[in-house]
């Protein structure tokens, strides 16, 4: 079944999404935390990281999250309206001095080269989008009198708190009920949850979800569904048993109408194989297959791959054409430091097309 997407003229968004946004410290180059003299900051959060790509891209996108208002949550704010990006629906709560009711959380990341993996530290314990409770947000009045053409939310989000996997399946219910395409990005994070909470919370979440999108271990941890013929650290990936895995995934949830995965394959911290697969309308469509890509920084690799992706289906392209151009535009993230996307459409589009890193002048 073809997804249904709603034309550009029946809604005030392209695109709503609902998640944290975090401050992120990294050492300079690929030095360790415990020694940096400095730290680059950086903005980033997953389902943010969809919506301020898509900004770039020249969609009207839309955030909705809760932040304090303090020069931290500034920094966030500034950052996202440099994309374009609505922030109308952020739900802001005052700084009591010491941020012992809400805070901004931080996440230290470290970016791994040759055997050494990149390593993220999370500081983000009792944020304020942690505390986000039902109700809170006017879903309602968002979806069905400002109207949006998609809604994407994810696991992370989920797995901040009871509170937070309530309002996700608040905001989902809504989003469905007003004819939005919904998407959810499995993103299994171990230090959130635990597998079997992830299972049990996600179960009541994808019968109101269009697209499906994971990572090589997303379904394992999250869905419980296990790929034949992956090595337990994951470092080969077989395509058929991928495909096997989202057979069964569409067979238990036959109204799914895509489901998308990246596979990466890991070289070393700098050296990646990295590609994609989706199945819509029936079949599966693979991506071209990047290999030994050079990485400058994985972390948003997999957002790069959900936003592009999304931005295929907004604009009418095939499912061929989707996939493409989320894995291109992921290849693409992890070339640049820092979680959002620096890259253009213009980029995007180069790289689908075949085209090479000569210089350009």
């Amino acid at each position: 079944m073809a997804l249904k997407v709603k034309p550009k003229s029946e809604a005030e968004f392209d695109l709503v999404v609902l998640g944290e946004c975090m401050i992120r410290l990294s050492p300079p180059g690929h030095q360790r935390i415990e020694l940096a003299p400095f730290f680059e900051a950086y903005v980033g959060g997953a389902e943010y990281n969809v919506a301020y790509a898509l900004a770039r891209f020249g969609l009207k996108t839309s955030w909705v999250s809760r932040l304090v208002q303090n020069p931290l949550g500034a920094f966030i704010r500034n950052h996202a309206q440099a994309s374009g990006m609505d922030l109308s629906e952020v739900v802001w709560v005052p700084y009591d001095g010491v941020g012992a009711a809400d805070r901004i959380g931080l996440n230290f990341t470290e970016v791994g080269m040759g055997p050494r993996p990149s390593v993220t530290m999370y500081d983000r314990g009792h944020s304020a989008v942690s505390h986000l409770k039902p109700g809170e947000v006017d879903w309602k009045r968002l979806f069905t009198q400002r109207k949006t053409r998609w809604f994407h939310t994810g696991g992370i989000f989920t797995a901040l708190s009871a509170n937070c996997a309530q309002v996700a399946l608040e905001a989902m219910k809504a989003a469905r009920e007003s004819g939005a395409v919904v998407s959810y990005d499995l993103n299994f994070r171990s230090k959130l949850w635990s597998s079997r909470q992830a299972i049990e919370t996600t179960a009541k979440l994808v019968p109101f979800m269009d697209i499906l999108i994971g990572n090589e271990e997303d379904f394992q941890k999250v869905l419980g569904f296990e790929v034949e013929g992956a090595d337990t650290a994951l470092k080969h990936l077989p395509v058929e048993g991928y495909q096997k895995m989202v057979e069964k995934v569409v067979k238990s949830h036959p109204h799914l109408k895509a489901v998308g995965t990246t596979l990466r394959e890991v070289v070393s911290g700098g050296i990646n194989h990295w590609s994609a697969i989706l199945w819509a309308e029936g079949k599966f469509h693979q991506s071209k297959r990047y290999e030994n890509l050079e990485i400058e920084d994985r972390v948003g690799g997999g957002d790069g791959f959900c936003s592009g992706m999304a931005y295929g289906f907004l604009n009418g392209l095939t499912p061929q054409e989707c996939v493409e151009m989320g894995a291109a535009h992921g290849a693409l993230v992890q070339g640049t430091r820092g979680d959002t996307s620096m890259v253009t459409l213009a980029e995007v589009k180069h790289v689908m097309d075949g085209g090479s890193a000569r210089i350009q002048r």
